[in-house]
């Protein structure tokens, strides 16, 4: 299956945005200033809250390179064209 220029880029833009939204997402769960991930205040034990919002930004993470991953083979290979 050959993807066009335009898909190809898209999926590559996808993925990039994809890394920076989530990894950006992660940094503030971590931070945590509404008190919801971690019990007694600052980094205690973690929460639902946050083991929940953990596994979406691991799965999303990993959904958004694989999805890149595609948009950038398909670049080179229409490269190579």
């Amino acid at each position: 299956m050959k993807l066009g220029r335009r898909t190809s880029w898209f999926l590559t833009a996808f993925g990039v945005w994809s890394v920076i939204i989530w990894i950006t997402f992660l940094k503030n769960l971590w931070k945590d200033s509404g008190g919801q991930a971690f019990s007694n205040g600052d980094h205690g034990q973690p929460t639902a809250f946050f083991w929940v919002h953990l596994l979406l930004t691991v799965t999303s993470l990993a959904l958004g390179l694989a999805v890149g991953a595609i948009g950038v083979r398909s670049l080179r290979t229409l490269r190579r064209a």
